[in-house]
């Protein structure tokens, strides 16, 4: 079974600083992207950022210049460093991998259980 383990979230006043980390275990061939979603209260989940296997990157607009997307590909893992934090970043943010292929060839979704981050103003 393929589980992705979030940790990294908390309190933090606007202005300050998060880094979010995840790690996907399993039996895993390979995993091409990853990213992190969030939603706040009474929201659509959306799309903060991902990168693919080669480094590539997509940000939402309201993030760049703030937020900074990496990843290991030999710990199966990314993170998100969260800068010039805002009390409209407050959401649960999700580690995702739309695509993982699985040691069977098995091609999954695989969803975080999500961590809290707040800011305060």
């Amino acid at each position: 079974q393929v589980q992705l383990v979030e940790s990294g979230g908390g309190l933090v006043q606007a202005g300050g600083s998060l880094r979010l980390s995840c790690a996907a275990s399993g039996s895993i061939f390979s995993i091409n992207v990853m990213g992190w979603y969030r939603q706040a209260p009474g929201k659509q989940r959306e799309l903060v950022a991902s990168i693919t296997s080669g480094g590539r990157t997509n940000y939402r607009d309201s993030v760049k210049g703030r937020f900074t997307i990496s990843r290991d590909n030999a710990k199966k893992a990314v993170s998100l460093q969260m800068n010039d934090l805002k009390p409209e970043d407050t959401a649960v943010y999700y580690c995702h991998a739309p695509g993982v292929v699985s040691a069977g060839r098995s091609v999954l979704e695989v969803w975080g259980q999500g961590t809290l981050v707040t800011v305060s103003s």
